[in-house]
C-alpha cells in the first residue's frame, strides 16, 4: 500500500487533477488551535447551565441600557455581565476533543482516498511504517526520523523537525513548549484516524520537549479480523 505519486508534467488544466498549496495547509494548522479555543468559549457562553447560573445569580438586578439591551448587575459587587468561565482543565479537554476529532476525520479520509483498491495490511507494524513514510510525507512533507517499538503494541515515532512546530519561536521563559502542545492534538487525530481506516484501534499521544521536535506514542489493539 502506498500513495500514488502524480507523474510530471503537472497540468493544472487537467480536470481530474487536484492541488493544495502547502502554505494554505500551514496556515490552516496554525489557525485551528485559536479557533478551537474560541469555539469552546462560545459554546460555554451559550450553554443552558451558563444561562441558569446567570439568571439565578443572587441579588442580581436587570437594568435597561441605552441601546435597548439589558445589563445584569450582581449584589456582590464583583460580578460581571457574562457566563461562567471554563476552568483550565475543562478548557483543555474541550479543545483537545475538538482538535483530535477534526484530525481523526481527516486521517480517515486520507487513507480511504489513497488506499482504496489496495489490500489491507496483515501486520500492524507494516501499517505503522506506512504512517511513518507515506502518510507523513503526504501531510508533513517528510518521513518520520525514528520508529521504535516494544513489539507489544506500543510504537514511538520521533520527528526531529515536525512541520507544524517548525515556525514557532522560542521564548526565554520556556513556555514555548507548553504553548506548542495544543498544536499536536490535530496531528494525533490524523494518525488515529488513519490507523482506524486500516482496521487498527489505537490511542495516540504526542509531546514535545524541545522545538521543533515531536514524539508520538501509539498504543494499539489487535487488528480486526
Amino acid at each position: 500500500m502506498s500513495f500514488d505519486q502524480p507523474l510530471p508534467p503537472f497540468n493544472a488544466s487537467d480536470p481530474s487533477a487536484s492541488f493544495l498549496s502547502t502554505s494554505c495547509l500551514d496556515f490552516l494548522m496554525i489557525e485551528l488551535v485559536p479557533m478551537a479555543y474560541r469555539v469552546a468559549h462560545e459554546l460555554d457562553a451559550s450553554s443552558p447551565e451558563a444561562s441558569l447560573e446567570l439568571n439565578g445569580n443572587s441579588g442580581g438586578t436587570t437594568a435597561a441600557a441605552g441601546d435597548g439591551s439589558s445589563v445584569v448587575a450582581t449584589g456582590t459587587g464583583t460580578g460581571t455581565a457574562g457566563s461562567r468561565r471554563l476552568d483550565e482543565d475543562e478548557e483543555r479537554d474541550a479543545v483537545f476533543f475538538r482538535l483530535e476529532g477534526l484530525g481523526y476525520r481527516v486521517g480517515l479520509g486520507l487513507v480511504e482516498r489513497f488506499s482504496r483498491d489496495r489490500p489491507r495490511f496483515n501486520d500492524t507494524l507494516d501499517a505503522i511504517k506506512f504512517v511513518c513514510k507515506d502518510l507523513w510525507m503526504l501531510v508533513f512533507k517528510k518521513q518520520v526520523d525514528n520508529l521504535k517499538t516494544n513489539h507489544r503494541g506500543v510504537y514511538v515515532l520521533t520527528d526531529n523537525l515536525f512541520r507544524p512546530l517548525s515556525r514557532m519561536s522560542t521564548d526565554p521563559g520556556g513556555r514555548a513548549v507548553l504553548r506548542a502542545q495544543p498544536f499536536l492534538w490535530f496531528p494525533c487525530g490524523i494518525v488515529r484516524g488513519a490507523l482506524a481506516a486500516m482496521g487498527i484501534a489505537a490511542t495516540v499521544q504526542a509531546e514535545t520537549s524541545e522545538l521543533p521536535g515531536a514524539v508520538f506514542q501509539i498504543k494499539t489493539t489487535p487488528l480486526k479480523q
